[in-house]
C-alpha cells in the first residue's frame, strides 16, 4: 500500500506553485485531498486535473488563511467530510520586499498575518483532528530566508523564522507527548513559482534595480528548482518524518553556511548587495 493511498491530505496556497504540484503528486497516489486558496478559480482548475490522475477525493474552499475563524471552520469541514485527516501542509504565502524604514506597518502586518499567522491557524485548527488520525503529519513551509537573512527582506525574514521556530517548539511537543503526529519544516530555496511576481515591491537599499528587473532575475537566476522537484522533497521529507526539508542546492548551501559562519554570512550578503 503506498504511503499516501486514500490518506487525506490539506493543503493551503494549493492553486498554483509547490501546493498545485504536491495536489498534483499526491493524486497519482490515490490520495484524498482538501485544497484550499484565496483564488478559487484557479483552485477549481487544480482539482479538475488532480481528479483526472486519480485522487480518490477532492474538495476546495476559498480561503484567506489570515482568517482564524474560517481556518477553523475549514479544518471542521475537512473532517466532517473525510472522517478523518493525516496530513496538513501550511504553505499558503506571499512576498514583500522593501527597506525596513520605508516599509509600511500595513503591509508588514500583511505578509505576518499570512505567512505566519497562517500556520499557526492551520497548525493548531487540524491538530486534534490529526491526533484522531492513526498517523498524522503537520508541514509548515518556511524559506531559505528562514535560515539566513537578506536585506529588503526583514518582513518575509521575520515570517519564516518565526515559523521555523514554531515547528520546531511543536515538534517536541508532541514528540513529549509521545503523539502520533510529527512536524516538518520546509525550507525551499529558489522554487519557478508566482510569489515574486504577484507580491508588494518598495523602495530597497543597496544595488539598484528596477522592480522587473529584481522579478527577472529572480525568475531566471534564483529560481532553479520545479515545483515537481520541490512536491517530491516535501513528499519523501513527510514519509520520514525529517523535521527540515531542505529544497534546493541553495537552500542546502544556507543551512550550511549559517551552522558554519552564523554572523559572518551577513557581512559577505551586505558587500554583495551595496
Amino acid at each position: 500500500m503506498k504511503k499516501f493511498e486514500q490518506a487525506v491530505v490539506a493543503i493551503t496556497g494549493a492553486s498554483s506553485g509547490i501546493g498545485a504540484a504536491i495536489a498534483y503528486a499526491l493524486s497519482k497516489q490515490n490520495a484524498r485531498l482538501a485544497l484550499s486558496d484565496i483564488n478559487g478559480d484557479a483552485l477549481n482548475a487544480v482539482k479538475a486535473e488532480c481528479l483526472s490522475l486519480g485522487a480518490a477525493g477532492v474538495i476546495v474552499e476559498t480561503l484567506d488563511v489570515a482568517d482564524s475563524a474560517a481556518v477553523y471552520q475549514w479544518a471542521d469541514n475537512v473532517f466532517s467530510h473525510f472522517g478523518q485527516v493525516n496530513v496538513v501542509i501550511n504553505n499558503a504565502g506571499v512576498s514583500l520586499t522593501g527597506c525596513v524604514e520605508e516599509t509600511s506597518d500595513q503591509d508588514f502586518q500583511w505578509l505576518m498575518n499570512i505567512n505566519f499567522w497562517g500556520v499557526v491557524y492551520g497548525s493548531k485548527a487540524f491538530l486534534p483532528y490529526l491526533k484522531r488520525s492513526e498517523w498524522g503529519h503537520i508541514v509548515n513551509v518556511s524559506s531559505l530566508f528562514g535560515l539566513i537573512a537578506i536585506p529588503n527582506q526583514s518582513a518575509y525574514n521575520a515570517a519564516k523564522f518565526a515559523v521555523k521556530g514554531f515547528s520546531e517548539s511543536l515538534r517536541m511537543e508532541l514528540e513529549i507527548e509521545k503523539a502520533s503526529v510529527s512536524v516538518s519544516c520546509v525550507h525551499p530555496g529558489g522554487v519557478k513559482t508566482n510569489i515574486a511576481n504577484s507580491g508588494r515591491l518598495g523602495r530597497v537599499v543597496g544595488r539598484q534595480s528596477s522592480h522587473d528587473e529584481m522579478k527577472k532575475e529572480f525568475n531566471q537566476k534564483l529560481a532553479r528548482t520545479t515545483p515537481d522537484q520541490a512536491a517530491a522533497i516535501i513528499l519523501k521529507g513527510i514519509e520520514h518524518k525529517t523535521p527540515r526539508i531542505l529544497v534546493g542546492v541553495d537552500a542546502k548551501i544556507g543551512d550550511v553556511i549559517q551552522r558554519i559562519s552564523p554572523s559572518g554570512y551577513q557581512k559577505l550578503i551586505s558587500r554583495v548587495m551595496g
